[in-house]
């Protein structure tokens, strides 16, 4: 070994180096770290997927749309209609794409933003019932993710009398429901009392 010059020395130690912490930090800690979350917390290991009918149907980290099938499924152009029965989440400049995740960018006095505004807030009061004054904030703007999976309270409350209504079902017991699904401010104090669109709409369909 001492016959060795240093330099190839030095050279076998780096590998030997290289080798150990490729072992470990590649193959042993993953492992560890992936075994310790399926062990205590798989249901966020997993994705938090939500399931319905033994069917994953999202998960309750990303928002997604509940549109009406389209009436010409080739027809790429055509506008997404949202389907009256279920609760509608905030917009979203990605299409609620996960690979699109991302803002519109556009400055508060862009004139596109500007515009898409006024128009979300017409057709949103028009779908609502409701007075285009009282059209929350989170119905018109878009999330900075575009795929926020909660609503504001107030935003879900003013969508229950046209849940009910297209549900055959009474005000009160979808009012119920909405509330059994507020969450308060995080750490009580951040943010304000939200809804997670996609748990809401899951078990509206049990209550249906």
């Amino acid at each position: 070994m001492n016959n060795i010059p240093t330099a190839i020395r030095r050279h076998l130690s780096a590998l030997r180096i290289l080798l150990l912490m490729t072992i470990v930090c590649g193959l042993v800690y993953p492992l560890a770290v992936t075994g310790i979350a399926q062990a205590a917390f798989q249901h966020k290991a997993d994705g938090s997927l939500v399931k319905q009918n033994g069917k994953v149907v999202g998960s309750s980290l990303l928002g997604q749309n509940f549109d009406l099938p389209k009436k010409d499924p080739g027809n790429a152009d055509e506008t997404p209609r949202p389907d009256p029965k279920y609760f509608q989440p905030r917009p979203s400049a990605g299409s609620y794409d996960p690979l699109a995740s991302g803002a519109s960018n556009l400055g508060p006095n862009d004139p596109d933003l500007v515009k898409a505004i006024q128009q979300r807030r017409h057709d949103v009061a028009a779908f609502d019932g409701v007075d285009p004054a009282k059209v929350p904030p989170d119905a018109l703007t878009a999330s900075g993710s575009g795929l926020d999976p909660d609503i504001s309270s107030v935003y879900a409350y003013e969508q229950v009398n046209r849940v009910a209504k297209a549900r055959g079902l009474t005000a009160d017991a979808v009012h119920k429901l909405v509330a059994g699904h507020v969450d308060g401010r995080s750490l009580g104090f951040l943010g304000e009392s939200h809804v997670n669109v996609l748990e809401l709409n899951k078990d509206l369909s049990k209550l249906s």
